[in-house]
């Protein structure tokens, strides 16, 4: 147990009044109390800033510094440079822990040393009400992960790692450059592949994440994701032209799961166009996804369609994960 480090927690909000409440009582119910709370206000139009001073007034450790509008990279450069922290964890407003997720990652990092400067967990998946949809998965990627991240983004979201500043420096924070780009979506990844290009990653089995699924909400322009994918595939190419077979690897997976996530939301515009885009930018991984990964892709998306459905039907709203419980919520939306 390390209750007397310093954490900083680091919540980039836009538009968030719907999910931010929750996600801030997961954040102040963590075991490890030590904490510095900084919710950055990416100039969010909604009540997301009302809602985040509301939970400073009755917290301490809860800051609020609002920006104008830069983006999500941006709006966790904010946090990080920040915090007065040398072990720094990210969540997006939308997402939830689990009351031991900063207490047993702090563990893992401080007993792994120098060499490990990242330690991820697994999450689960949830709805709009906090239903659990079903597991992220259950990667066991530590040590050099270089190639392991380059074939897939295994951590599968921004919410996820616990990382020392250092890592944070020798990566150059997040890339805001992205979206300037007109290809955000990739943000997390870019960072995790260049923080494996120098430190050890660790991983705590278990679900300590619940990370958020909005169809309508996020995400919306499948095409741009890809394009983001492909830029990152583009720097680390660069650098890593040895690593070329990994890199093709992760981006057919993501292709596939484009396309899946196209079609399970009934995007059909969108899974022609990300097509479109692999066919003229990267016609090997186009084959290979349309006639190896297409079919099963759409059987899945079908199944997917059916059993969203029937969780529609048969789960109540309140059911929600004991692994994901939240203290007290509502008391500041």
């Amino acid at each position: 147990m390390n209750r007397t480090e310093l954490v900083s927690v680091v919540i980039p909000a836009y538009n968030a009044a719907a999910t931010i409440d929750e996600t801030l009582h997961s954040v102040r119910a963590q075991t490890h109390a030590h904490l510095e709370i900084l919710v950055i206000d990416d100039g969010s139009r909604d009540n997301t800033l009302a809602i985040a001073r509301c939970h400073a007034e009755v917290d301490a450790r809860v800051q609020v510094v609002p920006q104008a509008n830069a983006g999500v990279a941006a709006a966790r450069n904010t946090g990080w440079q920040r915090a007065h922290a040398d072990v720094i964890a990210f969540v997006d407003a939308d997402d939830l822990w689990a009351p031991t997720k900063i207490e047993r990652q702090l563990d893992a990092l401080l007993a792994g040393g120098d060499r490990v400067g990242l330690v991820y967990t697994w999450y689960q998946l949830i709805d709009g009400e906090g239903r659990v949809l079903h597991h992220g998965g259950c990667p066991l990627h530590e040590g050099d992960v270089l190639d392991d991240i380059f074939s897939g983004n295994f951590i599968g979201n921004g919410s996820a790692a616990l990382v020392r500043r250092q890592t944070l420096i020798d990566a150059r924070g997040f890339e805001s450059g992205l979206r300037t780009a007109d290809a955000q979506g990739c943000e997390d990844l870019l960072f995790y592949c260049r923080a494996a290009e120098r430190h050890g990653f660790a991983v705590i089995p278990d679900y300590l994440v619940g990370y958020r699924y909005l169809p309508d909400n996020m995400s919306s322009n499948l095409p741009r994701m890809l394009r983001s994918w492909m830029l990152v595939k583009d720097e680390m190419e660069e650098r890593h032209p040895d690593r070329h077979a990994a890199l093709d690897v992760g981006l057919r997976n993501y292709g596939a799961w484009l396309l899946f996530k196209a079609l399970t939301t009934g995007r059909l515009a969108y899974a022609l166009s990300l097509i479109d885009l692999l066919v003229r930018q990267e016609p090997r991984i186009a084959v290979s996804v349309l006639f190896f990964r297409l079919p099963l892709t759409l059987l899945n998306a079908v199944r997917w369609r059916l059993q969203a459905r029937l969780r529609r039907l048969l789960c109540p709203p309140e059911r929600r994960s004991p692994a994901l419980f939240i203290n007290e919520p509502g008391q500041c939306a």
